[in-house]
């Protein structure tokens, strides 16, 4: 498909366009490595405009990631995550990836009613990361990559190294 002057009939040009003219920065933030269910877990919070991760918010993601977590080693985790705390335009959102055997990774989302972390669910099966989470396991993608698999030295220094290269300010 070189020639692109006839779009097929399955491309849906006012749906891309409309998602065009809404597109905006979201902020996001690197808050502390925490551990959960036995791994070093990397911490984000994204927020979509007016919306904020409260810290309870943030406790209750935390809390989630540590029950899924702690299952991680019976699909391989290597023990290293990445939580995304989002307050998303429509609803909240977290994602739990975990780096597993094989250079995989596991990826959870979970999504719940705006501010009300309680109703976090586990999200439909096929659900992928929204641009803006894409962004950010982007980035921890290159961070795992250059520092834990590419790294040299001891596993600790690699691990400190992967901790410490974030991703914050505003994402597109």
């Amino acid at each position: 498909m070189s020639d692109l002057r006839e779009m097929p009939p399955g491309l849906d040009t006012e749906a891309l366009l409309a998602l065009a003219d809404g597109h905006h920065a979201r902020t996001a933030r690197a808050r502390p490595v925490r551990e959960a269910g036995g791994h070093v877990v990397k911490v984000y919070t994204l927020e979509a405009p007016g919306r904020t991760v409260t810290p309870q918010d943030e406790a209750a993601a935390l809390r989630l990631a540590g029950a899924h977590l702690e299952l991680g080693r019976a699909r391989g985790s290597l023990g290293l995550a990445v939580l995304i705390v989002h307050a998303g335009g429509d609803g909240d959102y977290v994602l739990v990836s975990t780096w597993i055997e094989g250079h995989m990774s596991d990826l959870a989302v979970f999504v719940g009613p705006a501010g009300q972390p309680d109703q976090l669910r586990p999200g439909r099966v096929g659900l992928a990361p929204c641009v803006w989470e894409a962004a950010l396991l982007a980035h921890e993608r290159e961070a795992f990559t250059r520092h834990v698999l590419d790294g040299g030295g001891r596993v600790a220094d690699r691990v400190v190294a992967w901790s410490k290269d974030v991703l914050s300010g505003e994402v597109r």
